[in-house]
């Protein structure tokens, strides 16, 4: 959780649904995708569509071969700061895959923009 003040950008709080941590300015839990603020969801789902903006999306496959012994994986992501100072990692997914297996991966990272514009660049401190 952030030691940030509420309402500031970066703030975070737990989804009372799924327990993530996630930003306090969410209308929706990105986890779980349940509402969590009392606007309409279309009011809700409108506004967070005009204002995210979607700043990277990776996806990619895995097909195990149809010989050859299971595999196991681990799905592992890493936030690094602009200095490459690991500020949080997590396990986000394990499993095995089977002879001609498949899954699927993908990542996306949304930004939205805040009004809290009292501070300029940071440097040194986490917020996650």
């Amino acid at each position: 959780m952030s030691s940030g003040r509420p309402g500031a950008a970066g703030a975070t709080r737990t989804c009372p649904h799924c327990k993530t941590t996630i930003l306090q300015s969410s209308a929706r839990c990105p986890s779980c995708r349940h509402y969590l603020r009392f606007d309409t969801p279309a009011e809700a789902a409108a506004e967070a569509a005009a204002q995210a903006t979607n700043a990277l999306q990776v996806e990619g496959t895995i097909r195990h071969p149809a010989e050859g012994g299971a595999w196991e994986y681990s799905v592992v992501m890493v936030v690094r700061d602009e200095d490459g100072k690991e500020l949080n990692r997590q396990v986000v997914g394990v499993g095995a895959m089977f002879p001609g297996d498949e899954r699927s991966f993908s990542l996306s990272v949304e930004v939205t923009p805040t009004n809290d514009r009292r501070r300029g660049p940071r440097r040194g401190g986490t917020r996650h």
